[in-house]
């Protein structure tokens, strides 16, 4: 068995009920985590055989360039192409941090975690 995460994969963006939120974004940082068995790429040294995280922050780029409510779409947006990109029994965990979203207080980010087998 074997993971991978891609951590820290950062973008500005225009998520967020309120109007203003479309009009001047904010801070997202995603990271994505993947357990499965990664036998093969071990033995191959052969990307085809991997989960190439090029592609996992290219997917994630793409799903945060485009405009929603909430994060919980947003991250579902996300764990969706994830999973099929690369199907079979994987692991895959999404969490979507929003920093210093427009709520009354001083708040340094709220957070969206979603996990599921693919």
């Amino acid at each position: 068995m074997g993971v991978i995460e891609v951590n820290g994969i950062r973008a500005f963006a225009y998520h967020g009920c309120l109007p203003e939120e479309a009009r001047i974004g904010g801070h997202y940082r995603v990271d994505v985590r993947v357990e499965g068995d990664l036998v093969e790429a071990e033995r191959s040294d052969d990307l085809q055989d991997t989960i190439d995280y090029g592609r996992v922050t290219a997917i994630v780029l793409e799903q945060l360039a485009e405009r929603s409510a909430l994060i919980e779409h947003v991250a579902r947006r996300i764990m969706n192409h994830l999973k099929a990109s690369w199907p079979g029994d994987l692991l895959w965990r999404v969490r979507l941090t929003k920093q210093h979203p427009p709520v009354g207080g001083s708040v340094d980010q709220v957070v969206y975690e979603i996990q599921e087998r693919g």
